[in-house]
């Protein structure tokens, strides 16, 4: 998944990936071709932020990695990968 992608990149995962809702981009590739489309979304992503999650041996059945700001982020909870918020950013502390 990707938001606030470049238009570049859309156009470039759309190469290799179905777009199956605004941003959200499904395949299946074997790790190799994974690892170099991540890197190329790592190289093009500029500003915006994303997902990438497959397939794996854990407990979950999946892994996942992210680049770019977001407030959710990956918690490891007893070896099971969570997902959770990061608190808001205070913009000026508190107000007395």
């Amino acid at each position: 998944m990707v938001e606030n992608a470049p238009p570049r990149l859309r156009g470039r995962l759309s190469l290799w990936l179905a777009e199956v809702r605004a941003g959200v981009y499904v395949g299946v590739y074997s790790q190799r071709t994974r690892e170099r489309i991540w890197k190329e979304v790592g190289q093009m992503i500029g500003e915006g932020n994303a997902v990438i999650a497959w397939s794996a041996p854990t407990d979950s059945g999946f892994a996942f990695e992210t680049i770019g700001e977001n407030r959710r982020e990956a918690a490891d909870f007893d070896g099971l990968t969570l997902v959770r918020f990061k608190p808001p950013k205070d913009p000026g502390g508190p107000v007395v």
